[in-house]
């Protein structure tokens, strides 16, 4: 044979894809599926950060979102500063001022004069609503833009300019707002001014907003609908007048000159969340603090006047980050784990055609072949598959996720793809390093580590135990880095490790009694088994990687789940409740009891805002011992002896010509309660009726009111015996047959009709966060492709052998070895391998689970960010069916593919498998 330089008769890469077709296209396809994930999951990251960020802001209150600039009205005369040219031109150059990234959202942004304190209407005015006797007050708002806000219902908006001469305006109302203080069109409101006669506003039309709850209507909901407010906000009996809102047109700004309630000129900028992305948070971060305390704050008041800004916006952000930044640790994990899979099945791939054609390149070795040419010629016909399938899953994956970056999948598919080209001659090389005439045999049994793996392996050992340290002590919720998301699979890299080192062990001490039985087919499936490939630590890697990596993620979307139901039964206390804010009936219990899926009704008398003898306000509960012991019981909310809650015979509130009250009631209080009222009776009163009570237990939560610090009583005790809550348990509670009874208790005309809550809706809103969704799909995405992977692993494992076996098959058919006979020997030599994998990945996978649970905190993943929610933390725990379902399938699988392939070769044949110089 001649030097790998001269000219071939026939081009190598023509000639091989020719010959072997089959494995060109599987490669393709392998290479195609792990680019397009490759390239796909950090698009898709990108994807539900930027949603996530998106939707942080545009649900978040528009008040706390809002950028208001406001400045003070110039003292009379205004002259023209106030005209509607001189206040559009102000706000361009507000609205230009905003630094970037940040953008302002001008369809929802306002600008004009309004007042700040509430405007007393004049006593002349007699016709409108006073339910209780108190004339209402107004807040004015001359507002930008009102035809694009608005739809006319009646009349028509206010035009006219304002009478400096007299004080005069027009304006317009909400038909919520006309309808509640009895406000027609042509009725004219007259407000205090500072001095002179009161502001007469002439009301020219009725309108309806267009979408109330953005921010234009949002950032003062007092426009929308009136308010009813008490007068004395620190006595409760104090009576209500109505607050409600003037829509004046922008042409009758200067007639809030001199006007009482301080009335401001301002600049309500709403931000652009569609232009938000969750890369720019740095920048949207620096933008806020310029234009609260730097550069951009002085331009703004350079150039508009204004002189003081106000913004929540930058809490916003602050809670998307926080959140974010407990989610990506958990993401992590899977992604990590799933691309280290898919790493070691791209080199199993490598390593499976190395094995495959080993004759033919020690042949080619033994001709003069150099190792430079051969592994040129191997990268080059792999880099023709390989290049553009990799191309092709990128494009995909762009068309699939067509949001992100695309600077990380280029990265990610460059990466993959040099694995892909690179796998092959690099195995191929390693293994031909030296010229020989044939493969020496490398069993498993018969291996012996080398110095460098023993030290690679110390090394990777350290690795892990820092991480696994690291991330216990930090917590996923302090950030994310590659060593602490890399803890899981670094415990299963060991664990794979320490497997194959401990693997030949159990083979030769089964292989001693199996050699005594009279059948052969047991030792002879022991024996193939010790002769697998010394390189077979590359299949335990990628299974025992895919099931620890499975088992802790079906552990996290498990302990998600928990976290969910927990935080969803810390917000209802019940798996359903009625609530109200005054007394329901007392036979409503009863039918709520009987209505669908529920099992038990237990009606309870709420009292917020007690004042306690030590000064703090808390929820007092009256219920009946029995059915609420047992409600705490069946929830797990502060279960409780209910003897240790029944009322003593005669105990209860002072009576007709008591001087105190009778008796003392025990209760049960939370543990602030507890500390703050002692040991000793204490007297609190309930609904106008005074009651000694004394503490007898002490639990952290309780069904009523679960979420806030709390008293219960025997209701038997208190004054007060309706109920105003109705605690319900059930498996199918039917909604709609609820309301419907609520609705029918209070009256179609009910100003506060009860409103009724359910467990399930609840936990459905705890999950409405598109960070908190895209994360989920994103963990549960990365660890099926991570199974999927690890089934591959063992596929190619199973293939590696495959023609090897089927020619040992094929022989001992002819020496009389039966078909059952066969189909056995095949099973039970793949079993120990996929046994061991099974095995070792649940133990590795509980390990890794309790290892790191102290570390994980779900919470961030699990939940919304609530007030509701702030208390319960999602605790990491280990889930028997994610641990045992995924490892009896890799044994499922293996005897499946087992017995395939003894059922295929004995349809073909022995001569087939049986050919002259065959060396298998």
């Amino acid at each position: 044979m001649t030097e790998m330089s001269a000219k071939a008769v026939a081009p190598w890469v023509r000639t091989r894809l020719r010959t072997a077709p089959g494995a060109a296209g599987a490669l393709a396809l392998l290479v195609l599926l792990t680019a397009f994930l490759a390239a796909a999951v950090p698009r898709g990251i990108d994807r539900y950060e930027d949603r996530g960020l998106r939707h942080a802001v545009a649900s978040a209150s528009p008040d706390n979102t809002v950028i208001r600039v406001s400045g003070t009205i110039p003292p009379p005369p205004v002259g023209d500063s106030l005209t509607p040219a001189k206040m559009a031109d102000g706000n361009e150059e507000t609205l230009k001022a905003i630094p970037a990234p940040l953008r302002p959202d001008r369809s929802q942004s306002a600008y004009g004069v309004r007042t700040t304190e509430k405007v007393l209407s004049d006593a002349r005015d007699t016709w409108l609503a006073r339910p209780e006797g108190l004339p209402p007050r107004f807040f004015i708002d001359a507002r930008s833009a009102p035809a694009d806000h608005t739809r006319l219902v009646s009349g028509r908006l206010p035009a006219a300019k304002a009478d400096t001469s007299s004080p005069t305006a027009e304006a317009a109302v909400t038909r919520v707002t006309a309808n509640t203080l009895h406000i027609t069109v042509g009725s004219v409101i007259h407000v205090k001014r500072l001095i002179g006669d009161p502001l007469a506003v002439r009301i020219t039309g009725i309108v309806e907003p267009l979408r109330p709850s953005a921010s234009y209507w949002a950032v003062e909901p007092v426009l929308r609908e009136p308010e009813f407010v008490l007068s004395d906000v620190n006595d409760r009996d104090s009576p209500h007048y109505w607050y409600a809102g003037l829509l004046l047109g922008p042409d009758s700004a200067p007639a809030l000159v001199g006007a009482a309630g301080k009335p401001e000129t301002y600049h309500d900028i709403a931000p652009d969340p569609q232009a938000m992305n969750a890369r720019q948070l740095g920048g949207l971060k620096s933008a806020l603090a310029s234009l609260k305390a730097g550069p951009a704050l002085a331009d703004i008041r350079a150039n508009s006047g204004s002189d003081t800004l106000l913004t929540q916006l930058d809490a916003v952000l602050t809670l998307f980050t926080s959140v974010r930044d407990s989610i990506t640790p958990v993401v992590a994990v899977a992604t990590l784990g799933t691309a280290t899979v898919a790493g070691v099945v791209l080199l199993m791939a490598g390593g499976l055609a190395a094995a495959r054609r080993t004759t033919e390149l020690a042949l080619l070795r033994a001709r003069g072949g150099s190792l430079r040419g051969i592994a040129g010629r191997l990268t080059a016909e792999t880099a023709v598959v390989a290049v553009p399938a990799a191309a092709l899953g990128l494009a995909l994956a762009v068309w699939a996720v067509p949001t992100g970056r695309i600077g990380p999948s280029l990265i990610a598919v460059a990466t993959v793809t040099a694995v892909s080209c690179l796998a092959l001659p690099v195995r191929a090389a390693l293994a031909h390093r030296t010229v020989r005439s044939a493969a020496d045999r490398d069993d498993l049994v018969r291996v012996t580590p080398s110095r460098r793996r023993t030290v690679a392996e110390l090394t990777l050992l350290v690795l892990a135990v820092g991480a696994v340290v690291a991330l216990r002590r930090r917590s996923t919720s302090a950030g994310a880095d590659a060593l602490v998301s890399s803890a899981p699979v670094l415990v299963g890299v060991i664990a794979a490790l320490v497997l194959v080192r401990l693997y030949p062990l159990p083979l030769r001490w089964a292989a001693r009694p199996a050699a005594r039985l009279r059948s052969t087919v047991g030792f002879l499936s022991l024996a193939r088994a010790g002769r697998a490939p010394g390189g077979g630590v590359l299949p335990l890697l990628a299974l025992l990687t895919a099931l620890t990596t499975a088992a802790f993620g079906g552990s996290v979307l498990a302990g998600v789940a928990d976290a969910r139901d927990k935080a969803a039964l810390y917000t209802t206390g019940a798996d359903a409740r009625i609530d109200s804010v005054g007394p329901l009936p007392r036979t409503l219990p009863d039918r709520v009891a009987k209505a669908p899926g529920v099992s038990s009704a237990t009606p309870a008398h709420v009292e917020y805002g007690v004042e306690t003898p030590y000064g703090d306000r808390v929820a007092v509960i009256g219920a009946d011992p029995d059915s609420y012991a047992r409600l705490s019981a069946r929830t797990g909310l502060g279960s409780f002896a209910a003897d240790a809650l029944r009322a003593p015979a005669g105990a209860g509130p002072a009576g007709p010509g008591s001087v105190g009250p009778r008796g003392v009631l025990p209760a049960v209080a939370s543990p602030k309660v507890a500390a703050g009222l002692g040991k000793g009776p204490r007297k609190v009163r309930v609904a106008g009726y005074d009651v000694m009570v004394r503490v007898v237990a002490v639990r952290t939560h309780t069904p009523a009111v679960p979420h806030s610090d709390f008293l219960v009583v025997d209701a038997s005790g208190l004054g007060a015996k309706y109920p105003t809550t109705v605690l319900i348990t059930g498996s199918g509670v039917d909604g709609k047959a609820l309301r419907r009874l609520a609705t029918s208790t209070a009256g179609p005309h009910a100003q506060d009709p009860p409103s009724v809550q359910l467990r399930g809706d609840t936990r459905r809103q705890l999950t409405d966060s598109p960070l908190q969704t895209g994360a989920e799909r994103l963990y549960s995405a990365a660890v099926v492709a991570g199974a999927g992977y690890a089934v591959l692993a063992l596929l190619l494992s199973l293939l590696r052998g495959a023609p090897e076996r089927a020619a040992l098959l094929a022989r001992l058919r002819t020496m009389g070895l039966t078909r059952g006979q066969g189909r056995r020997l095949l099973i039970l030599e793949a079993l120990p391998q996929a046994v061991l994998a099974a095995v070792g990945g649940a133990l590795t996978g509980w390990a890794a689970t309790e290892l790191l649970a102290p570390g994980v905190d779900l919470a961030g993943l699990a939940l919304a960010a609530s007030p509701a929610t702030a208390a319960v933390t999602g605790e990491l725990r280990a889930d028997p069916l994610s641990l045992a379902l995924p490892a009896a399938c890799v044994v499922a699988l293996a005897a499946g593919v087992a017995a395939t392939q003894a059922w295929w070769t004995s349809r073909r044949g022995s001569i087939t498998e049986l050919r002259a110089g065959d060396t298998r």
